[in-house]
């Protein structure tokens, strides 16, 4: 795990370097070199800190939180994302036509790097999984590592947004304070909660949380996400 993370070479590698030395990261890491021992994990290696590779730390401007990766090859380090070539899961549909406004998303990939070029921090909580089975790598040490990446990053004394989807984000952003930032609430995207509404955050579709995510950016002089025109489509290129 540390070798992996060795490979980040901007402003969140002093961060990565602290962090991974303290003893829970060892024990996780413990964990991990015995699961990679035995089982196929998701997603491959080179792309467990790929979220933090994709968007340094001064160019977070927007923080989109998942739970764990997928579990059938389709995980590729940022949260929701796709890799291409696969079928789009549920949730990464419903998100498809919440953004582009779409019925058939079937043209794109759902790969979403090309919001992470943008700022667009995509934190999974949990960046490891087994292949083939959920939240097999919760409560192993992973949960304290992202918790410690959203301390961190509610220090940064600039403005952030955070898009927190079903309520396991929102427990994990309860911790935001800092005034510069704001938390945009919606239900999980995923086809159980897309359209249920809650006492204190709205159901995801039709929430409009990504024109709302501009409207922060905008409002503090920032420049918006192009949340439709990076998103890649079938055998185009991202770039």
């Amino acid at each position: 795990m540390q070798t992996v993370a060795q490979g980040i070479r901007n402003d969140w590698a002093p961060f990565l370097e602290s962090e991974l030395q303290k003893p829970y990261a060892r024990s996780l890491q413990a964990f991990l070199e015995e699961e990679m021992a035995n089982h196929d994990v998701c997603p491959t290696p080179g792309d467990w800190f790929r979220a933090f590779r994709e968007t340094a730390v001064a160019d977070v401007n927007v923080v989109i939180i998942g739970q764990d990766p997928y579990f059938n090859g389709e995980a590729m380090g940022l949260s929701f994302s796709v890799k291409e070539g696969y079928k789009l899961t549920p949730s990464v549909r419903n998100i498809l036509k919440e953004v582009t406004g779409e019925n058939d998303v079937s043209p794109y990939t759902g790969n979403l790097e090309g919001w992470a070029t943008q700022g667009v921090f995509l934190l999974n909580t949990c960046l490891t999984t087994r292949r083939g089975e959920a939240g097999a790598h919760s409560k192993q040490g992973w949960e304290t590592f992202s918790d410690s990446v959203i301390a961190h990053l509610n220090g940064q004394n600039r403005p952030i947004v955070y898009l927190a989807w079903g309520k396991w984000a929102h427990k994990v952003t309860e911790k935001v304070d800092n005034p510069q930032h704001h938390v945009i609430k919606t239900s999980h995207p995923s086809p159980l909660g897309a359209t249920k509404a809650g006492k204190d955050f709205s159901a995801f579709k039709g929430s409009a949380c990504f024109n709302m995510a501009n409207d922060k950016l905008t409002a503090k002089g920032l420049a918006p996400i192009d949340w439709t025109g990076t998103l890649q489509r079938k055998n185009e290129s991202l770039f």
